[in-house]
């Protein structure tokens, strides 16, 4: 998780229901963008960047959109929440990890970096990330 998303979570920057009470308007819409092992990106990522984003057959910089499927709820005292699977159909591409992050708030900022442990690639195949469970102790975004 991205220490400026943490910050962020308590300033209200970003909306992950189904609405955002407090502004009236609809939840945030959320992308994901997957980069090459040149990146440098950890904790201390601020926002979305094309420095070190992987290009490709299928792939369009900046990523792909992600959906949420189980909007935030709590499970003893851990709140978490759930998107759907992403796929890039039919793509040769070739990344080692992945940013989350808001793409309806100023600036892109990030929520999180997955580090995928080692190149992974796809030729004319199908490149999907699939979320872990959603549940409080599995769940990509969790808080406990």
């Amino acid at each position: 998780m991205a220490t400026s998303f943490k910050v962020e979570l308590l300033k209200g920057i970003h909306a992950f229901g189904t609405t955002n009470t407090r502004a009236g308007t609809g939840a945030d819409s959320f992308k994901v963008a997957l980069y090459l092992s040149s990146a440098s990106l950890d904790s201390t990522t601020l926002a979305y960047t094309a420095t070190g984003e992987t290009s490709g057959t299928n792939y369009t910089a900046g990523g792909g959109a992600i959906t949420i499927v189980t909007a935030p709820t709590s499970t003893s005292t851990t709140a978490w929440l759930d998107f759907t699977d992403v796929t890039w159909a039919t793509s040769t591409i070739t990344a080692r990890g992945a940013l989350i992050y808001n793409d309806t708030a100023s600036g892109n900022p990030a929520v999180g970096v997955l580090d995928f442990g080692s190149d992974k690639t796809s030729t004319a195949g199908n490149f999907t990330i699939v979320w872990p469970a959603g549940d409080s102790t599995n769940a990509i975004i969790r808080i406990a």
